[in-house]
């Protein structure tokens, strides 16, 4: 425990993940372990991240949370759950300490408050961010060291890979209370400089089929999905881990496209089927094939989650021509000057031999924007007590 002073306080921000070996089913619902193992992407904070603050104090009556300004239900199951499992850490540490009986403060009422600075539930993995970053700060408040993959898995099951940088492995375990089922840095961000990731924002909606209720559905009835689980995803994995580690991008990107392509077509395979492409994600894939076609080559490389938005892999000396291929394809209308946010990418022109090759009719706004980033760290402290979004009071600190 921090201290024993009325109000401890912690912030801490945590990064997105992008899978690249999906993560689509659970064999255990209520202890979150997956079917199948997965591998991601962890993306810089600089442009994608949570920024979540924990504070607990004796003079609290509740707990409470708040996110992106409003308060919502402190009841829902996974946060709860998440909540249940830092208090038992933090029991178990001080019992297992000195022998004594726990501190007070272990019965403190929490106050949460989390902000993302990139669209909630579009298809961004912000539950995964979400959860590392509760994870990791209510674990600096209660004062719990060591592995948190298990608390963080409660909240989101592709949390546990947000709680590392760079490249990430979710080893689906093998034990039934779910111990070695675990997240795991296969190499840091620093292993693979030249990587860029664009992210190209098609939807900031909501959207329709959340992911806990989709995996439900694809268990039940897609045999594709089982038999992705226990006769592709292993060796995936593997050749993954080559990839990354050898920084082998056509055989990356292939990879990364495959699965991800095969994710969708296990929740087409699920009965009733789910859709979360639509048309400007397909001329996205479209885009990107032909483009490789152009040069003879992979150089670029889609993959999509539980929703329309793109994310597309490719190195550094491709960006610029790949984003005025994106532009090119995908005419923005209102916010040419607001197009392209993070990473600076210097205009290039097209060639009029790539834009023959590209042969696609022009989708006035299909792209609302691109956010281009690279591989960057796992969750950081942050000290400046000014960037707390609680105040001393316990409750959210005023819009600026």
């Amino acid at each position: 425990m921090a201290s024993e002073e009325p109000l401890v306080i912690v912030t801490s921000t945590a990064p997105v993940n992008i899978a690249v070996i999906k993560y689509w089913g659970k064999r255990d619902e209520a202890l979150v372990l997956p079917l199948n193992s997965s591998l991601s992407v962890t993306l810089h904070q600089d442009q994608l991240k949570t920024t979540t603050t924990a504070a607990i104090s004796r003079d609290f009556t509740e707990d409470r949370i708040w996110l992106n300004g409003t308060e919502v239900d402190v009841g829902q199951p996974r946060l709860q759950s998440c909540l249940r499992e830092i208090r038992r850490l933090a029991r178990k540490r001080t019992s297992t300490n000195d022998g004594d009986a726990p501190p007070l403060s272990l019965s403190y009422k929490v106050h949460i408050a989390s902000e993302n600075n990139f669209p909630t539930a579009a298809g961004l993995a912000s539950s995964a961010a979400g959860y590392a970053c509760l994870a990791y700060t209510l674990a600096r408040v209660y004062g719990v060291e060591g592995e948190l993959s298990e608390v963080a898995r409660r909240g989101s099951g592709s949390a546990c890979r947000s709680l590392y940088g760079g490249f990430v492995e979710w080893h689906m375990g093998e034990s039934a209370d779910g111990k070695d089922s675990i997240a795991q840095q296969v190499a840091p961000e620093s292993h693979w400089p030249e990587l860029r990731i664009l992210i190209l924002v098609v939807s900031t909606e909501k959207k329709l089929m959340g992911s806990t209720a989709g995996m439900q559905t694809s268990v039940k009835t897609s045999a594709l999905l089982q038999f992705r689980a226990t006769s592709v995803v292993p060796a995936r994995i593997a050749e993954m881990i080559r990839c990354i580690r050898e920084r082998d991008f056509p055989g990356f990107g292939q990879l990364t496209m495959k699965d991800s392509n095969q994710f969708h077509a296990t929740c087409l395979d699920t009965f009733p089927p789910i859709s979360y492409l639509n048309d400007t994600s397909r001329h996205i894939m479209h885009l990107v094939h032909r483009f490789n076609t152009h040069y003879g080559q992979t150089k670029v490389a889609y993959t999509f989650d539980a929703g329309p938005n793109a994310v597309v892999f490719t190195l550094d000396d491709t960006v610029a021509e790949f984003v005025a291929a994106v532009r090119h394809c995908f005419p923005p209308e209102s916010n040419g000057d607001k197009f392209l946010k993070g990473l600076p990418v210097r205009p290039v022109p097209l060639s009029d031999e790539l834009k023959a090759a590209l042969a696609l009719d022009p989708t006035p706004d299909g792209v609302r924007y691109i956010i281009a980033t690279k591989a960057g760290p796992g969750p950081q402290i942050l000290d400046d007590t000014h960037l707390h979004l609680l105040g001393s009071d316990g409750l959210p600190k005023p819009a600026a």
